[in-house]
């Protein structure tokens, strides 16, 4: 009995101790701060738990983009098709020192990283693309002014 609540202590102190995800080696370029962003495409973003959902209700379509997270993290993405609805693990965003968002799940060490702010580069230098991102019901919940009166 003992032995095993020792390995258990050692297995959720060894997951508990990753303070960020960090891989160098997949480490991307920085955002392009000094490129406008163009328009607002109306493409829906959605948190769908470890993952963001790309919903493109629209005519239009793009191929070999960036897609960036909150002015942050990017994921290469080949095709993002008119009607098509895309599911990118957060897990697979990094930034340019090789961190990563932190998505969500039953184990994890911080809160999920929110999305915020989604944008596509459809080229280096070309104006970038904004996405409309819909908050989750916690985050709306978390912002909500209760109007009883004082």
């Amino acid at each position: 009995m003992r032995r095993a609540a020792i390995i258990l202590a050692l297995a959720v102190s060894a997951t508990g101790c990753e303070t960020m995800r960090y891989e160098p080696s997949k480490a991307t370029r920085a955002y392009p701060f000094g490129t406008p962003q163009e328009r607002i495409a109306n493409v829906q973003v959605f948190n769908d738990g470890d993952a963001m959902l790309i919903v493109n209700p629209t005519a239009e379509g793009w191929t070999d983009i960036d897609v960036w997270l909150n002015q942050r993290y990017m994921k290469h993405v080949t095709r993002l098709d008119a009607g098509q609805t895309l599911r990118i693990p957060l897990g697979d965003f990094w930034d340019v020192r090789g961190e990563g968002p932190f998505p969500g799940g039953l184990l994890r060490y911080y809160p999920p990283t929110p999305i915020r702010l989604v944008q596509i580069e459809v080229a280096p230098g070309k104006p970038l693309v904004g996405l409309l991102a819909i908050p989750t019901e916690q985050e709306l919940e978390a912002t909500r002014i209760d109007a009883e009166p004082m």
